[in-house]
């Protein structure tokens, strides 16, 4: 799973997940934030996904994680966003987020 693929593709990807599966994972909002938010991926670099989600759901996050791997070709870690997160993470991830 080693290479880089663009920032638009990632984004069109989330896009349509996100526009066929909103209703099924309870999907309320979901980005992309880190090195491919950036532009500075490198072919090692994992795809940070951030998500928000009308109810807590580990088992959803755990599928919604399998089904963008599968789609990306790629390693992904999600992060849920929620009030009660880290300020320092929280804050970053605000930065860099770009949602779809």
């Amino acid at each position: 799973m080693d290479k880089v693929i663009t920032r638009s593709k990632i984004l069109e990807v989330l896009r349509k997940f996100k526009n066929e599966n909103s209703e099924k994972y309870g999907i309320n909002n979901l980005g992309l934030f880190g090195s491919y938010s950036k532009n500075e991926a490198k072919p090692e670099s994992d795809i940070d996904i951030v998500i928000e989600t009308f109810e807590p759901d580990l088992f959803k996050i755990v599928h919604i994680k399998e089904d963008l791997e599968k789609l990306l070709s790629k390693t992904v870690d999600i992060v849920r966003k929620r009030e009660s997160m880290n300020p320092y993470l929280k804050k970053y991830i605000e930065k860099d987020s770009i949602y779809v």
